[in-house]
């Protein structure tokens, strides 16, 4: 009896492990990816709302995604030194607020270049540009995953502005990016890069009088209780990615690489026609809660225009980086346009 006993424990043993093994594999497996933003119930959240459905269905639970919008996860600055430090798996922003991780960032953001969302959507999710544009930063260790059309940049201020004029002077929270600042400069008004937390409180106080922003986010965080007056400039089209940490990306099997590669690409597509509306819904609503939105006069909003572009070739004439990936958005915008 015995020397038998601890055979049967041995082989018990045996039995146990065997079975415990395929689920310490799927354990292993697992992995969690951390997904923030800034902003809340727009484009970018709900890019972030499809991809995680799609990754759902190409691999169920071995990766698990986890949404945090709202800035959950620390202001702008704090998310983007996140995903670059892999303490955030991943972060969706407009370019605009990257451009301190690569000036290459700014290619997106140069006014006029895109002159509605038809053709951010030609350029940006064009097999050839869009391979591209996925591994343009992994140099600074990180990864595209997600590209999508976001909104035009209009301007938010306490007091109607109707005029060129009438910018002269304003205190404006914009993008941390010189393509936003110094445009803006050439108006008269005083660029202030702020958290977008913190823009409430300080159009509250006084201590800035608007903010260029997409209406989404106008109408998403209620502006319309603390300022009115949105003047439609169409500096640009604001172009959203998501980033991915390379290093944590690369820590992936083939097949969770796969899937987050191919559900951030479907994620793209089907939420495009939503932003195009979101926009629309957006106005609508901003209306509807007594915001109000005004005009440039024709010949003002030209010269706006005129202003923009040369004060963006002035900004990137020194950064061949960023100007060789503006040309290859032109050269892209030309062959859309040409058919």
């Amino acid at each position: 009896m015995t020397s038998i006993t601890p055979r049967l424990t041995r082989r018990a043993f045996g039995v146990a492990l065997a079975l415990m093994l395929p689920f310490a594999g799927a354990a292993q497996a697992q992995s969690t990816m951390k997904l923030a933003s800034a902003t809340i119930n727009d484009v970018q959240h709900e890019w972030q709302k499809e991809f995680q459905k799609e990754v759902e269905a190409r691999i169920g639970d071995a990766l698990t995604v986890e949404i945090y919008p709202a800035s959950q996860l620390g202001a702008i600055p704090r998310m983007a030194e996140g995903v670059l430090l892999g303490t955030i798996e991943a972060f969706t922003t407009p370019t605009s607020f990257v451009t301190n991780v690569d000036p290459r960032f700014q290619a997106f953001d140069v006014p006029g270049l895109f002159r509605d969302a038809d053709e951010v959507h030609a350029v940006i999710h064009d097999q050839e540009f869009r391979d591209y544009m996925e591994t343009l930063f992994l140099d600074k260790g990180v990864r595209i995953i997600g590209a999508i059309f976001n909104s035009p940049t209009q301007i938010l201020t306490r007091e109607q502005v109707t005029t060129l004029d009438g910018f002269n002077g304003l205190k404006v929270r914009t993008f941390a990016s010189p393509l936003q600042m110094e445009p803006m400069k050439a108006l008269g008004v005083n660029p202030t890069p702020l958290a977008l937390s913190e823009v409430t409180p300080q159009l509250q106080a006084g201590g800035i009088d608007g903010m260029l922003a997409g209406i989404p986010i106008l109408t998403a965080f209620k502006f319309y209780d603390t300022a009115t007056h949105v003047t439609n400039i169409n500096m640009n089209q604001i172009v959203s990615v998501t980033l991915v940490n390379e290093a944590w990306f690369q820590s992936q099997s083939d097949e969770v690489k796969a899937a987050i590669i191919a559900a951030g690409r479907a994620a793209e597509e089907t939420v495009f026609p939503w932003g195009v509306q979101n926009v629309e819904r957006a106005e609508k609503a901003w209306l509807e809660n007594g915001g109000k939105v005004h005009m440039l006069p024709e010949d003002q909003q030209a010269e706006l225009q005129e202003t923009f572009a040369k004060v963006a070739d002035e900004v990137i004439a020194g950064e061949p980086d960023v100007v060789e990936v503006r040309d290859r958005i032109i050269s892209k915008l030309e062959a859309v346009r040409a058919e």
